[in-house]
C-alpha cells in the first residue's frame, strides 16, 4: 500500500546552510507532527558550496519525508522556490529561509488561520533580530513596494509563508518572485492575511544575501509589477459547480 500522499509540502531553499538544516528540520517535524497530517521537506540546494547536500542525505535515513532537489547551478532563492513548487505534491505549500530566522513554532498558527477564502497566510517579522541598517532598508523597500504597486504587505521580504497550492499554479517564475508573491496572488484575485512572527538571530553560517543585491532590482521589478497589474488575469476564474476538481 502506498503512503498517503502529503497534505503540506514544505519548500527550503538552501544555499551553505550545513549547519542549520539539520536543526531546522527537526523543528519543523516537532512544528508539523502533532497536526497528524502527512507532510514532506522539499530541500532544494542551490548549488551549496559547503557539505549540506551531504548532511540532507545523511538525514535521509531516519526523515522518510525529507526530498533533496538540486540545482545544476547557483540560480537564487526565486529559483529554488519555483524548483520546489514545480514537486511539491501538498495541498498546502509552506516556505521558510534555511537559516533558522524563521520559526517552525509559528506554523501551526499560521495554518489555522488558512481558512475557505484564504489563498495565503504571511509572516511579519516581530521584533526583527537584523542590523539596523538592514531593518530600515527593509522598511523603506516594503514602503515604495507598496506604493508603487497598489497593494499593501506589511513584510515582503519574509519568507515564513503558507499558501494554498492551487493559488500558486500560475505564478510567474522570474528572479524576484519571492517577494511579490502577495502581490501576484493579489493581483490575481486571491485573498491573504497577515500574522507577526517570532524572528531569531542567526546562529550558524552567514546571510547570502544583501542590500547591494537586490536594491535596484527590486525597484525595477515594482515597474513589472504595475505593468503586470494592467494584464493580470484572474487566477480563480473557473466556476467550481462546472468544474468541481478544481
Amino acid at each position: 500500500m502506498h503512503p498517503a500522499p502529503p497534505v503540506y509540502s514544505v519548500i527550503l531553499p538552501v544555499f551553505n546552510e550545513r549547519d542549520n538544516v539539520g536543526p531546522l528540520i527537526e523543528e519543523i517535524r516537532e512544528a508539523l507532527q502533532p497536526l497528524d497530517q502527512p507532510w514532506e521537506v522539499l530541500a532544494v540546494d542551490d548549488c551549496s558550496r559547503d557539505d549540506s547536500v551531504e548532511v540532507l542525505r545523511a538525514m535521509q535515513a531516519t526523515h522518510p519525508e525529507l526530498r533533496i532537489l538540486r540545482h545544476r547551478r547557483n540560480c537564487g532563492q526565486s529559483a529554488a522556490f519555483a524548483s520546489g513548487l514545480s514537486q511539491a505534491r501538498g495541498e498546502v505549500v509552506i516556505t521558510l529561509d534555511s537559516d533558522r530566522q524563521n520559526d517552525p513554532a509559528d506554523l501551526p498558527r499560521m495554518i489555522a488561520l488558512l481558512k475557505p477564502g484564504i489563498a495565503a497566510v504571511l509572516g511579519v517579522r516581530k521584533r526583527r533580530e537584523d542590523s539596523g541598517v538592514r531593518r530600515l532598508s527593509s522598511r523603506l523597500a516594503n514602503g515604495y513596494r507598496d506604493w508603487l504597486t497598489g497593494v499593501q504587505v506589511r513584510d515582503a521580504g519574509c519568507f515564513l509563508r503558507v499558501m494554498r497550492r492551487e493559488a500558486l499554479r500560475e505564478l510567474p517564475v522570474f528572479n524576484g518572485l519571492h517577494r511579490f508573491v502577495a502581490t501576484l496572488l493579489s493581483y490575481q484575485g486571491y485573498a491573504f492575511v497577515e500574522l507577526e512572527v517570532n524572528h531569531r538571530a542567526r546562529v550558524a553560517g552567514r546571510s547570502n544575501y544583501g542590500i547591494g543585491n537586490r536594491l535596484w532590482r527590486g525597484i525595477r521589478d515594482c515597474f513589472a509589477m504595475r505593468w503586470y497589474r494592467a494584464r493580470a488575469i484572474p487566477g480563480n476564474r473557473l466556476h467550481p459547480e462546472e468544474c468541481p476538481g478544481v
